[in-house]
């Protein structure tokens, strides 16, 4: 008997897409003998481990004690002297491995799928690739290197990522420390470039690309800097929150109530309840010549829930007011449709919540460099995850984050037998969602692979 036979899944999958090899070449200068363990292999199976729920190196048990599903998996102090070699030169080569892989799992998804799916808002899809870009503070109970008191009064690491929303693939993440600021301009290209590097050249080259980050974003040298991306041949746009300052305040007083038009739901019907209007001209010349050219100020005013934060402006007008600054040109959607575009970056906290009982939650180390490694392989346990979704699943699973999926698929307990010199893995007939798992598994056989 063995438990966890859904996660032999995710390890056969980073085999299909080329991952386990590109690791396997990317850590080769790490390793020491030939007779050890392959470095790519540990890493993989760590990723394999966070991917499945496992919160600390120790949890690396559940695939080494089950030699039959999971062939030879390191020793933990193998897997810690393995962290402490990743340098910034291992983890570089990590990364081009992802991009590679992930080159080929989108290349499996276009011939078997039709492709992966695209992002929408409002019930309609939004042209090209979306990036999202975002913070979050990771609480340490110890005291960790780089761990410091940030700026919600806590202690701990303050990492930035950026995720694919269509998919929720985690392209890029930047461990820093807890007092890094939030809209540092210098992380955010730093990110983004991380996070292009992820995408196939033709993509990259070849398809409009929209960052959208919250006001952290808004820093006048990290919009400056997507804008001069389009001088590379990336057509990247941004959509990013503002801060309602004075000037802003003084435009939404002096628009005229006619401008002001119901905004979109979630499910493309209008709401009377909120409204939106833009108040690009409304705005002082010197705040907009602080913007690239083109920039467009939409904002947004609604009923305010109980609960809501709320400033004196807010209070005083009885609205609650949001602002987003877009370059994207008139004629590209409407300003309802670009606002909506913009709100659906809340999505982004459905990615980093369950992110962060897969890997990032809890680093693991007192050293910073072995943390950052930490991060870097569970982003590629959650892009597993996600590539597990779109190729390998069917209906509703396609959707599911990753507690549904161990809960449902990786988690199932299996019977190992041996007949007529095979080794077959017998799945509970009674189990709800065995068939889904062992589709799962011949999609994955029928997977086409690259020419050799």
């Amino acid at each position: 008997m063995v438990g966890h036979a859904g996660a032999r899944l995710l390890a056969d999958l980073a085999d299909a897409t080329g991952l386990s090899g590109g690791f396997g070449d990317a850590l080769k200068p790490l390793r020491k003998r030939e007779r050890g363990h392959d470095p790519g292999r540990i890493a993989v199976d760590l990723a394999v481990m966070l991917a499945d729920g496992g919160e600390t190196i120790t949890d690396l048990a559940v695939l080494r004690d089950q030699p039959e599903l999971f062939g030879a998996v390191a020793s933990d102090p193998t897997a810690w002297r393995l962290l402490s070699a990743m340098d910034s030169a291992a983890l570089g080569r990590l990364r081009q491995a992802r991009a590679a892989a992930r080159e080929l799992a989108w290349a499996q998804a276009f011939q078997t799928r039709g492709g992966m799916p695209a992002s929408t808002a409002a019930g309609r899809p939004i042209p090209g690739i979306v990036l999202d870009i975002d913070a979050t503070i990771v609480i340490c109970h110890s005291d960790k290197q780089g761990a410091s008191p940030t700026w919600k009064t806590t202690f701990g690491y303050h990492p930035l990522l950026c995720f694919l929303d269509a998919t929720g693939e985690a392209l890029a993440g930047l461990l820093r420390e807890g007092r890094a600021g939030s809209n540092t301009t210098a992380d955010h290209i730093a990110v983004l470039d991380m996070a292009l590097a992820q995408l196939p050249d033709p993509l990259r080259h070849g398809t409009d690309i929209l960052i959208r980050s919250d006001s952290a974003g808004a820093s006048h040298g990290f919009l400056a800097y997507i804008r001069s991306l389009r001088g590379q041949g990336v057509n990247a746009r941004f959509s990013v929150g503002v801060a309602v300052t004075e000037p802003v305040r003084d435009a939404i007083i002096a628009c005229d109530e006619r401008g002001w038009v119901d905004a979109l739901g979630a499910d493309g019907e209008l709401r009377d309840s909120a409204q939106v209007c833009e108040i690009t001209t409304l705005l002082p010349t010197g705040y907009r010549d602080n913007y690239p050219r083109g920039t467009r100020f939409i904002v947004r005013r609604e009923r305010p829930h109980p609960g809501a934060q709320l400033t004196l402006f807010d209070l005083d007008a009885g609205w609650r007011h949001q602002a987003t600054a877009t370059d994207t040109p008139i004629g590209h959607g409407s300003m309802q449709f670009l606002e909506v575009c913009h709100r659906a970056h809340a999505r982004v906290e459905d990615r980093i919540r369950p992110g962060k009982d897969s890997g990032f939650g809890r680093f693991p180390s007192r050293e910073f460099a072995i943390n950052a490694a930490w991060l870097e392989l569970a982003l590629c346990g959650i892009d597993l995850l996600a590539w597990t979704r779109h190729l390998l699943c069917d209906g509703y699973l396609t959707r599911a984050e990753p507690k549904k999926l161990r809960y449902r698929l990786l988690h199932v307990p299996a019977r190992i037998t041996r007949t007529a010199r095979k080794i077959r893995l017998r799945l509970p007939a009674t189990w709800p969602w065995a068939a889904d798992l062992a589709a799962a598994f011949a999609r994955l056989a029928a997977l086409p692979q690259p020419a050799t």
